[in-house]
């Protein structure tokens, strides 16, 4: 008998699936993987891929547009069309984030206005972090810098150790506030991984500059694989933790409406009529032969506790008659009606809906009807359902680098440069 009452808690995998679904509508399904411009620019296809964005770029432009992308481009790179190391890893990054931002300008501005804005604004977003958290600012302000000083190697190699040292303790601190101090979240869960993704490129950017020996990158990465196991580990007994899940009842009786007495109408708005009426007949009571000079204060003091009293007395007394007698308008009593019945079809509607709730800020109504006692199981079932959504297996190779192709990413040396028509 207990093996049977239990299987009558168990969820169906279509009302599971139907709940999923429910959720991904409503575009509340948390996705933490790495951003695929991230993982495709910091790869050993990174300069076909910048060569492609640029080639197909140049052909969505008219051939005015293309001279004005090309001259934006040069101005952002220092007046020169050659950059070095422009199709590896960071940088290719950066100039693929450079080529869309001058290509909107261009766009933007029209081929019949002089001169090109190359003025550059922050995107909310990058990578699919924000990028006002400290990460986002970092990666952001880093990628901003490079086209102007990647041709100058001395300076790219003090301006790439100074912001690897910076998103190393942001790094640091980012971890240890999502295992130590429970502000674990999808959120944060993306901004480490994008950041440490990032980070790693960084660290084999200064290798290629001769600024770090390659045992760095490597610790760096076997550090990187580790933290983010147990990450996910933390960030499943989150999802456990915050996933909730309550049926939409069935269809029952509503409940009968007691109509509110037509005595019970709101009428502040005669109250406000009353004193304002006695507004204006305690100020005519003032002397008209006073001149502006004898009207001083103690007049204005005296009219204005007779009107602050008038209000007081009378609007409370209109206010009782009107309790007692109720309106007579036809009209306002029909508002009424229509007001009461529309908050309580909301109320009756509301009551008949469940409710999904995956994260704090993530949760959505639902009609999916199921026993109350299977919902424990709908929420682990919903856990893993969301967890393997995720793609983990994608974001940890990207941290397994086998080592032929982990030297290969030390050694390119791919340069960028500009086509001009």
């Amino acid at each position: 008998m207990i093996l049977m009452g239990r299987s009558l808690c168990l969820p169906s995998p279509a009302t599971v699936q139907e709940l999923f679904s429910v959720a991904r509508d409503a575009n509340i399904i948390p996705d933490i993987s790495l951003d695929p411009v991230l993982t495709t620019f910091l790869s050993l296809d990174s300069s076909a891929a910048l060569q492609h964005q640029y080639a197909f770029l140049q052909r969505s432009m008219s051939r005015e547009q293309q001279a004005q992308f090309s001259l934006g481009l040069s101005g952002e790179l220092g007046g020169s069309s050659r950059v070095t190391c422009g199709g590896v890893g960071v940088v290719a990054l950066a100039l693929s984030m450079l080529f869309d931002q001058v290509a909107q300008q261009v766009r933007a501005q029209g081929s019949t206005e002089g001169g090109l804005s190359t003025q550059r604004s922050q995107a909310k977003r990058i990578f699919g972090i924000s990028s006002s958290s400290r990460i986002g600012w970092i990666i952001h302000s880093y990628l901003h810098l490079i086209p102007g000083i990647a041709n100058d190697q001395e300076k790219m190699a003090e301006t790439t150790e100074l912001y690897d040292s910076w998103l190393k303790l942001e790094l640091i601190d980012h971890y240890e506030r999502m295992t130590n101090k429970k502000r674990m979240s999808s959120e944060s869960m993306q901004q480490w991984l994008t950041g440490a993704a990032f980070h790693l490129h960084m660290r084999i950017h200064q290798v290629r500059l001769h600024s770090v020996p390659v045992g760095s990158t490597e610790s760096l990465r076997l550090s990187y694989k580790t933290g983010l196991s147990r990450l996910v580990q933390g960030y499943t007994a989150y999802l456990r933790k915050n996933i909730q899940e309550t049926a939409a009842p069935g269809p029952h009786k509503p409940k009968p409406r007691t109509a509110d007495g037509p005595g019970q109408t709101n009428t502040s708005s005669v109250t406000n009529m009353t004193c304002s009426s006695n507004h204006l007949f305690n100020i005519s009571q003032v002397n008209p032969s006073t001149s502006t000079d004898t009207f001083n204060e103690t007049n204005i003091i005296n009219s204005t506790a007779e009107i602050s009293r008038s209000c007081k007395t009378h609007g409370s007394r209109e206010f009782g008659v009107n309790a007692s007698k109720g309106s007579d308008d036809p009209a306002e009593m029909n508002r009424n009606t229509l007001n009461n019945s529309t908050e309580y079809s909301r109320e009756e509607e509301a009551s008949m809906l469940g409710l999904l709730v995956i994260e704090p800020g993530r949760n959505v109504s639902h009609n999916v009807q199921h026993h109350p006692c299977e919902s424990p199981a709908i929420q682990q079932a919903l856990v893993m359902r969301i967890i393997n959504a995720q793609d983990l297996e994608r974001n940890r190779n990207f941290f397994l680098i086998p080592e032929k192709v982990f030297h290969s990413l030390l050694r390119q040396r791919n340069d960028f440069e500009l086509k001009t028509n």
